[in-house]
């Protein structure tokens, strides 16, 4: 089916494709109900071929360019078929997977996760290390002269780890004199393992996506190292960037849906859509517009870098103008009703926090893009 790798073509058939099919999610509004929704819609994409379209064939994708990834997205998490936070795992995780798992290993688990039969998590933030991520403790031991490896820390802020079946996760191995970024190797672990602990953590918009993960002596085979010895810290680097990219394209079709539904409940309450939310489709706007040219790159073969921090600090400033607009415009509704505008409300506070705080993605384009220097 070479056709439909034409971004067009390919978009007109999965419209027509989800007109016949009813994704609709249940009333539902639990993490544990998204949760569900996302395996239930992912299924579905992947038995009729949707969602293996822009992964290569040998990590049991249908191959094409990885820009009908972003439209699948688009559509799906746009019609508010599945929330964006689920479905962001697959364009942080998966791709790490194919390029540091052995082919054999990626092979096997890369379909699990695009077929919704498994949720993985990312396990890099410790309490102590969180932007400063070359000072992370976690460590991992190898077992006498098993080839297995002995895992020891903590793991904090690892989103929907309560309903993962496996993380990626960084840890230090070597010596106390290998230099920090030499001394960081990633694994793929089970989180059924034996010694593993997750804890949610309770937060303030009341949906415990967070978790504490606790490793206690957790065996782990030297065959789920990604990569080589001291690979974690380039594993790192090669994830962040789409951690702070090419999952926003569909946070983006998200954050339209709720600007549309700001406008019609504005006109409902008979008020005028003014200056304000004028500035709230700007910044969208010049989001997408960015998110766009990102999408292109990736598509074109292009390595994604320090540039998606810009990224970044646009859908930070997008997501809290929708919130802060819809605050000033739906009077009291924030404040004083249990609805979805009150915890997204709240959640946005975190936009400029999750992914790399705002401060820490201006200073990457200081430092690395504008070249100006440490001051």
């Amino acid at each position: 089916m070479s056709e439909l790798h034409d971004p067009a073509t390919f978009r007109a058939a999965l419209q027509q494709w989800l007109a016949e099919n009813d994704l609709n999610p249940p009333d539902d509004h639990s993490l544990e109900g998204h949760i569900r929704q996302f395996a239930r819609v992912q299924k579905a994409l992947y038995d009729a071929g949707w969602s293996r379209y822009g992964w290569p064939e040998h990590a049991g994708g249908l191959g094409g360019p990885a820009m009908l990834r972003a439209i699948v997205g688009e559509e799906v998490v746009g019609r508010r078929l599945a929330e964006p936070g689920p479905y962001s795992m697959l364009e942080v995780l998966a791709p790490t997977m194919i390029d540091y798992a052995p082919e054999a290993l990626a092979a096997e688990m890369v379909p699990k996760l695009l077929s919704g039969e498994e949720q993985w998590c990312q396990g890099f933030s410790e309490p102590g290390s969180g932007s400063d991520l070359a000072s992370l403790t976690t460590r991992a031991d190898k077992k006498g002269d098993e080839d297995r490896y002995v895992v020891n820390g903590q793991k904090v802020w690892t989103s929907f780890a309560q309903y993962s079946h496996r993380c990626i996760l960084l840890t230090r191995t070597g010596d106390a004199d290998t230099p920090d970024h030499q001394a960081i190797t990633a694994f793929f672990v089970d989180l059924d393992s034996p010694g593993v602990t997750v804890r949610p953590l309770q937060t303030m918009h009341g949906v415990d996506e967070f978790c504490e993960v606790y490793f206690d002596n957790v065996e782990v085979d030297a065959a789920r190292m990604l990569g080589k010895p001291g690979d974690g810290w380039q594993l790192a680097m090669d994830l962040l960037p789409y951690e702070r990219s090419t999952c926003f394209w569909q946070r983006i079709a998200y954050l339209y849906s709720r600007f549309d539904t700001l406008i019609d409940e504005v006109k409902r309450d008979g008020q005028t859509v003014d200056a304000d939310m004028g500035e709230v489709y700007l910044a969208l706007h010049t989001l997408r517009c960015r998110s766009r040219a990102t999408q292109h790159r990736l598509a074109d073969g292009h390595k994604l870098g320090p540039e998606t921090s810009i990224d970044k600090v646009l859908l930070a400033a997008a997501e809290q103008r929708l919130y802060d607009t819809a605050h000033d415009l739906l009077s009291g509704v924030i404040e004083l009703d249990d609805t979805e505008w009150r915890t997204e409300y709240l959640y946005s506070r975190a936009a400029t926090i999750y992914g790399g705080t705002a401060e820490v993605q201006r200073n990457i384009i200081a430092r690395r893009l504008l070249d100006l220097g440490k001051e």
